[in-house]
């Protein structure tokens, strides 16, 4: 397998939080993610599908490690279940402090942007991409 040739896995923007995440996910902490439905759409991307191998990217942009999805699913953000929640290894420790966290992200200068409207928002119909992941390689 050839890293060089694998789809990139970026994790939120290059900074802070892409480092934490990064980190969380070398360190096994982070099995999961959620990413916005129009987030794919607005940029014209295929979802993901069950068994794409990914090279984890970290701020400065160099390839960490290998990602194997394993669960792919399109559902409401108000079905997000506290397991998913848990397994992305950011500490929250409810549903709650989840969906503060993603929706301050989302709801960010930086994601607006991304999606080309400046008052994007999100509620319990809003259509989320929940995925599952394994790491098969650390570089």
């Amino acid at each position: 397998m050839d890293l060089d040739d694998l789809p990139l896995a970026e994790f939120a923007f290059p900074g802070p939080l892409r480092d934490k995440l990064v980190g969380a996910i070398l360190s096994g902490a982070k099995t999961s993610t959620t990413g916005l439905l129009v987030g794919y759409e607005c940029a014209d991307e295929p979802l993901p599908a069950v068994g794409q191998l990914s090279a984890v990217v970290d701020s400065a942009g160099r390839r960490v490690a290998v990602i194997e999805l394993t669960d792919v699913r399109v559902i409401r953000l108000a079905d997000v279940d506290l397991q998913h929640a848990l397994d992305e290894g950011e500490g929250d420790e409810s549903l709650a402090q989840w969906r503060a966290g993603h929706e301050a992200f989302w709801h960010s200068a930086e994601v607006r942007a991304e999606l080309g409207n400046p008052d994007f928002t999100v509620d319990d119909d809003t259509r989320v991409v929940t995925e599952r992941f394994r790491v098969v390689r650390l570089v």
